[in-house]
């Protein structure tokens, strides 16, 4: 075979690996699906489908902030502490003033100000990493959930509005679905459809070159931790309502579930690649494994072994894919002129 044929097939072959990888996410999920499905008879019906959906919103909800937040290259660790925190001042207002907007629109509050704080201070103190300012604030704003709380506990009781929205369902399908479908088509047309998108990526993909196009990327970096919280508030009236409560232990762990989510789903810490689509692909990964896993009698202690080696299995997937695009631009690059 002549070498430029050669060439040509390891191209073909690199480009349909990438192709493969890119969806790789979703394959696998109905794979997954299938199998459970297989093994467990009552995993299928439209019951279990519902409860999986109900299950995954605030995840998937949390998941499409976080994914903003990692394409810029950042991370945000404090989604859970500050979902637990706008739940408790959002159940506090509830019982000064039996208003349901004022609480949606206080819970909306307060995860957006959490965020707005987090992405001042990593850009404007300068801080190496967000790491830094996010896990900060998620011990500050998990204490003052825990200081706020009457009783230091979970407060009973959310207005209509609230339970409607996350706790009841039509046509067996969860309001709270109709809410994770809301926030990941308003954030698709703005990463499709607005410069701010474009920027966002540009700004996670190569900071130095965004940096001398123009690009405001200090105001960029606010922006998607602003976005973030925001997700958080959202999230926080969905799971308040689908408890009817407000709780200062509400959201532990939430800030790995909706990183595995984003990883898993095909984003990339390195930044500047990902997609929304593939971000709530994983949260229903990562809520389907749990489900099944509960069906099966599995122990809790279990299902964190199990995500924490999804996790692995996802970072070890976005090393390949960097593995399969740096050779690709080798043999584009060595290819005939």
């Amino acid at each position: 075979m002549p070498k430029d044929d050669r060439t040509i097939g390891k191209a073909f072959a690199v480009s349909l690996g990438l192709r493969l990888l890119s969806i790789g996410p979703l394959l696998i999920l109905i794979a997954l699906a299938a199998v459970i499905g297989l093994i467990t008879p009552n995993f299928l019906t439209p019951g279990n489908i519902g409860n999986i959906a109900a299950q995954t919103a605030v995840i998937a909800i949390v998941a499409i902030g976080q994914h903003l937040v990692i394409l810029t290259r950042g991370i945000d660790l404090s989604v859970g502490a500050n979902l637990a925190l706008a739940t408790v001042i959002g159940g506090l207002v509830f019982r000064g003033a039996d208003s349901g907007l004022l609480v949606v629109l206080t819970m909306l509050v307060a995860g957006t100000a959490v965020g707005v704080i987090n992405g001042i201070v990593y850009v404007y103190g300068r801080l190496p990493h967000p790491f830094i300012i996010t896990l900060a604030s998620l011990s500050i704003c998990r204490g003052l959930a825990l200081e706020l709380a009457i009783g230091h506990t979970t407060m009973r009781g959310m207005p209509d509005v609230i339970t409607t929205i996350g706790g009841s369902s039509t046509f067996g399908i969860p309001h709270s679905f109709f809410v994770v479908l809301a926030v990941a088509a308003l954030a698709l047309l703005v990463m499709k459809a607005m410069v701010w998108g474009r920027w966002i990526y540009a700004v996670g993909g190569a900071p130095e070159a965004a940096l001398e196009m123009g690009i405001p990327v200090k105001g960029v970096l606010i922006s998607t931790y602003a976005i973030c919280g925001l997700c958080a508030g959202i999230g926080a009236v969905v799971l308040a309502g689908r408890t009817a409560a407000s709780s200062p232990l509400y959201g532990n762990l939430l800030e790995l579930d909706t990183i595995a989510a984003v990883i898993i789903g095909g984003a990339s810490f390195l930044g500047g690649r990902g997609h929304i689509g593939h971000a709530l692909v994983g949260a229903v990964m990562i809520g389907v494994i749990r489900n099944a896993l509960n069906l099966l009698g599995v122990n809790v202690f279990f299902q964190m072994i199990a995500i924490g080696l999804i996790i692995v299995a996802a970072v070890e997937a976005d090393v390949l894919r960097n593995h399969l695009e740096a050779r690709a631009r080798n043999i584009q690059a060595a290819g005939p002129q």
